[in-house]
């Protein structure tokens, strides 16, 4: 498992929209921690339940293709 920060900074909606078109790309599990907080990260409405005025954790369930993930989501990265 790889875990990195990510962050919606600006436009919300349009980010988030296009990071979830991405992680769906992929067959691995993605979630998203906010505080206590876990939910999918191939779920809009997850994701928007999630205080995104603050940086929030990616864990990625696999080992495999890491590098490719993190290049895909590069624009999200912290």
């Amino acid at each position: 498992m790889k875990t990195v920060q990510i962050s919606f900074d600006t436009d919300t909606l349009a980010k988030v929209k296009s990071f979830v078109n991405e992680v769906t790309k992929f067959d691995n599990e993605f979630d998203l921690v906010s505080g206590r907080y876990v939910v999918d990260a191939k779920s809009i409405m997850g994701i928007f339940s999630l205080d995104l005025t603050k940086p929030i954790t990616l864990n990625i369930h696999t080992d495999e293709n890491v590098d490719k993930i993190l290049d895909t989501l590069k624009d999200y990265l912290i």
